[in-house]
């Protein structure tokens, strides 16, 4: 019996525990309802509400839920949002109310301590409820959303195509993903930001539309971007492409993603520009403002002016949807760069331009071409001042000389500009004096004359630049051609055929050996002087057909019938003799077909004045003397 009864003595404890409830008066029971009553109605909504959010799971989690009915599953994922709402702001309430309870309990001796001990541990967990009150559930059913956020993206991920060139531009960024997706990602979005998903949602889009972007660029071939020439000659391929490039870039497909951009992202403006310049920084804009730098960079020569102007008008005509695209803080270095190489264009053209007529005048002083042909400076510049005159160039060149002199508080005039061009060419003709002087040879003068003036003539007629001209100075230029003819011939060839006079030539029977000596002597002096004329001017040329065709056929009459008419009345005298080949060394005909080969145009050694042409660009005749004449490139 004795263990037996401490066994049950060792339980008395926990008996007397359990049942001092039971033993408590009935009037301090009574009197602990109403505060639990107070205390279990809000902890019974809790509760209910904790049975929901479990309803709520199925739905949210079931496979495809979000892409079959998305409305239907914002819908779903509203209510648990709600719930979690309700819980965050009720479960710590009723935990304390529950908690007053368990401390009234134990003041009161109404139940077990040990019970309540466990039971406050519980409820102070509760007061501070932490972010998972749902298991989990809503972070998985947001995780649902990006999923389908992404699927969405990507389903209309197809990269923009340039416009072949000649197509009509559209006169807005096409919509690159359609109203109906537009749609759906919009609401998503609104949840994922709304819960706390921002660096996840803008780094999620930016990829996606960035990889659009990517392969847009791809397929256009940028790889020129990396590698551009150091000579403006050069350059020009590729700051045509550039330009075009860029406007797609800047006006279709970088304008279409910040539509979309604000479409998608709504009234959150600030993620909207945050995520639309990490998509700019995929599209290239800073490689294609290094671009700019480079041409802004190459040798210093005239063409480079040219690569200025191109690349300054095709920004200046993106200046506005610079401004609209890349506005914003964010794309703060855009900017800056875009600022710095306009200041480096504008100085650059300025500087150019305003250094041209130096250059003119520095060519004065290097020879003049060995052939008497024109000057490949002269071909240079009446071809480069009308570029600079038309209308590609002309309205830029106005608009850059305009803001430069803005930027020293001065007036420009287009004026201005006309009057510069009119001295370069005032600088060119000064050089043509000079030049002519420099020939040993006056009659080769002539020739250099004739062909360089009627060169201008011909080939400012009708242009730009002859507008600027006027009437007066074509006319006056159109009759130099005629005026250095007619002192060649006479001072050349025209001197010439009086040496077959025939003075003392009266045929009588007792004078026949005078007679004949007197025609072997002339045709002697005749073939000296004109094989030692057509030898000196084979070396010469006339580059113009026409110009060529008129000067030979002039000096072909001058020569041909009188020594046709000589040979025919006095010929006989000498070709009977033994030595006739001394003195008839020419046949009529062998002596029209040697004039009319004269002055044709043959392989021409490079000499002072360089210019190529090839795919009808021009190359600088200036570019040795101006970038030894330079400490800029």
């Amino acid at each position: 019996g004795g263990p037996r009864l401490e066994e049950i003595q060792a339980a008395l404890p926990a008996l007397e525990a359990a049942v001092r409830p039971i033993r408590a008066p009935m009037a301090e029971l009574a009197a602990a309802g109403p505060h639990i009553d107070r205390a279990v109605g809000p902890a019974a909504a809790v509760l209910k509400v904790f049975d929901a959010v479990h309803g709520l799971e199925p739905p949210l989690l079931e496979p495809g839920a979000a892409a079959r009915d998305l409305p239907g599953y914002l819908a779903v994922l509203g209510r648990l949002e709600e719930a979690l709402r309700f819980l965050s702001g009720n479960c710590g309430l009723a935990a304390e109310w529950l908690a007053d309870i368990v401390e009234y309990l134990g003041d009161h001796d109404l139940a077990d301590p040990r019970f309540l001990a466990e039971v406050g541990v519980a409820l102070d967990g509760l007061k501070k409820p932490s972010g998972y009150l749902d298991g989990g559930l809503l972070a998985a059913a947001l995780d649902v959303l990006e999923a389908e956020f992404r699927r969405l993206l990507a389903e209309h991920s197809a990269p923009l195509a340039l416009q072949q060139q000649g197509a009509t531009p559209a006169s807005t960024a096409p919509a690159r993903v359609p109203t109906a997706a537009v749609r759906k990602l919009s609401p998503i979005l609104d949840r994922l930001l709304a819960n706390g998903r921002q660096d996840h949602c803008i780094s999620l889009y930016a990829d996606a539309r960035g990889g659009v972007v990517s392969a847009s660029l791809h397929a256009l071939g940028l790889d020129y971007l990396h590698n551009p020439a150091d000579d403006a000659q050069a350059l020009g391929p590729g700051v045509e492409l550039w330009g075009r490039h860029l406007e797609f870039v800047v006006r279709r497909l970088l304008e279409s993603e910040r539509q979309l951009c604000a479409k998608v992202f709504g009234q959150h403006k600030d993620d909207a520009s945050v995520c639309f310049a990490e998509i700019a920084s995929r599209a290239s804009v800073l490689d294609f403002l290094r671009f700019g730098r480079a041409a802004a960079d190459a040798k210093k020569d005239p063409i480079k002016l040219l690569r200025l102007l191109e690349v300054f008008d095709s920004l200046n005509k993106l200046r506005l949807d610079f401004n609209r695209l890349f506005g914003g803080k964010v794309c703060a270095d855009i900017q800056c760069q875009t600022r710095d190489l306009v200041k480096l264009l504008v100085d650059g053209s300025v500087e150019i331009f305003e250094e041209l007529i130096v250059q003119v005048e520095l060519q004065r002083h290097m020879p003049p071409p060995a052939d008497g042909g024109v000057p490949r400076l002269v071909t240079f510049i009446v071809e480069y001042c009308n570029r600079l005159l038309g209308e590609k160039y002309r309205p830029v060149l106005a608009q850059v000389l305009t803001i430069h002199r803005s930027w020293r508080k001065e007036v420009f005039s287009d004026k201005m500009l006309a009057v510069a061009v009119l001295n370069i060419v005032k600088a060119l003709e000064a050089n043509f004096d000079v030049w002519s002087k420099a020939y040993g040879n006056k009659i080769q003068s002539y020739i250099f004359m004739m062909n360089t003036r009627w060169h201008f003539y011909k080939h400012v007629k009708a242009t730009k630049l002859a507008e600027l001209l006027g009437d007066v100075w074509i006319r006056d230029h159109e009759k130099f051609k005629d005026f250095y003819l007619t002192v060649f011939m006479r001072d050349s060839w025209g001197a010439l055929s009086p040496l077959l006079n025939r003075e003392g030539l009266i045929l009588f029977s007792k004078g026949r050996a005078t007679a004949k000596d007197l025609v072997k002597q002339r045709l002697k002096t005749f073939n000296a002087r004109f094989s030692e004329m057509f030898h000196e001017q084979s070396a010469w040329i006339i580059p113009d057909k026409d110009l060529r065709r008129e000067t030979c056929d002039l000096v072909i009459q001058a020569i041909v019938p009188p020594y046709r008419s000589y040979m025919q009345n006095y010929g006989p005298l000498v070709e009977q003799d033994a030595s006739a080949s001394k003195y008839v060394k020419y046949t009529v005909d062998g002596l029209e077909k040697m004039l009319g080969s004269l002055f044709a145009l043959r392989p021409r050694r490079s000499g002072s004045f360089q210019i190529g042409h090839s795919n009808g660009k021009i190359t600088s005749a200036m570019t040795g003397m101006y970038r030894s004449a330079s400490t800029v490139k």
